[in-house]
């Protein structure tokens, strides 16, 4: 067991509160299809990034702007099979509201939907795509999170299970504890690992001399 003492949680949203990862690749096999390319390159840099950073890596010769234009992810065939991973539900609901964010690669419709399809709170605070100019792996997204929950950096825990994802929270200064619901254990360098937020558990909730919200979270590890 480890223990993380923390303000502020914030989550990523694929792969981490929602189990949408095979949804995700689908669709970026039939965009890719669709325009004649082999889906694996996408496939393979998708998971924690912006579309636009991963046709920038995966397809450096197209216009990734213009393709992401065209390429507005539509919650159609098979996103009523979108649940919540193992243990989401019950650690947001023992949250208080003012403590977590989701920071996600994901257009701010589709998070709220895929949240929505989940059951799960749709957060006071969420970053989305469309609010930072550079994505995961950069740290701009968990920056603006930490700031939007009056919270310093250095006083929150990332939840992430892409590389990507680690690497933004990381440069953002923040400790992380990564979930092998996406990529295995030997992919994932941060601070704690387990396999989902079914091993996260909420031990004390107090506040501080300063009046700061302090959260104890105690974790299974892998």
């Amino acid at each position: 067991m480890k223990r993380f003492e923390c303000s502020a949680i914030l989550f990523d949203l694929d792969g981490v509160l929602v189990d949408s990862a095979a949804y995700v690749e689908q669709q970026w096999h039939r965009w890719a299809s669709d325009r004649g390319l082999p889906p694996e390159p996408f496939l393979r840099v998708c998971h924690g990034r912006r579309a636009l950073e991963t046709i920038r890596l995966a397809a450096p010769h197209l216009d990734a702007e213009a393709e992401v234009r065209a390429f507005v992810p539509v919650e159609d065939v098979g996103a009523e099979a979108i649940g919540p991973l193992a243990g989401a539900a019950r650690l947001l609901s023992q949250l208080p509201a003012e403590s977590w964010a989701v920071v996600t690669s994901g257009i701010r419709p589709i998070a709220t939907s895929r949240l929505r399809t989940a059951g799960l709170a749709v957060p006071e605070v969420m970053v989305c795509a469309e609010d930072v100019t550079r994505g995961k792996p950069s740290p701009d997204a968990y920056l603006l999170a930490a700031g939007r929950l009056g919270v310093e950096p250095s006083d929150c825990l990332a939840v992430e299970d892409a590389p990507a994802g680690i690497q933004a929270a990381r440069s953002a200064g923040i400790t992380v504890l990564g979930l092998t619901t996406t990529h295995p254990l030997g992919q994932l360098p941060a601070d704690a690992c387990t396999e989902s937020l079914a091993g996260v558990h909420l031990g004390r909730v107090d506040r501080d001399a300063d009046r700061r919200l302090r959260l104890e979270i105690l974790v299974v590890e892998t």
